[in-house]
């Protein structure tokens, strides 16, 4: 499956974002998403995911509340709504699929990856 990351951009803190991740080839159902963001000189972190069905999402302590993921399976696409946006919440976001029905933390662990996209949250 290929991935295609869109929406990132320079928000002022307190605004809002929302990133698509497109997806193109196997039955994108069939995969777990998870969208991550690495900071300069942070590691990637998973920010949340979504499983096959939309059934179950997961979301880290710093976004709860702020972000919302969903997906269409029917488009082919995961959304991660941001709002309330924070100056360190500026990272590079990447969104990757795995094939199962269980997120996993690491990055690793995910088969897919989309290109990334910047998101810069000035203060």
């Amino acid at each position: 499956v290929q991935l295609q990351a869109s929406g990132g951009g320079l928000v002022q803190a307190g605004g809002s974002l929302r990133l698509s991740c497109a997806a193109s080839g196997r039955t994108f159902s069939s995969y777990v998403v998870g969208w991550f963001r690495q900071a300069p000189g942070k590691e990637r972190e998973l920010v949340a995911a979504i499983s096959r069905l939309a059934g179950t999402t997961y979301y880290t302590d710093p976004v709860k509340g702020r972000f919302t993921i969903s997906r269409d399976n029917a488009k082919n696409t995961v959304y991660l709504q941001m709002n309330s946006l924070k100056p360190e919440d500026t990272a590079v976001y990447y969104c990757a699929a795995r094939g199962s029905d269980y997120y996993r933390l690491s990055s690793s662990e995910y088969d897919y990856w989309g290109q990334g996209t910047l998101v810069t949250v000035s203060s």
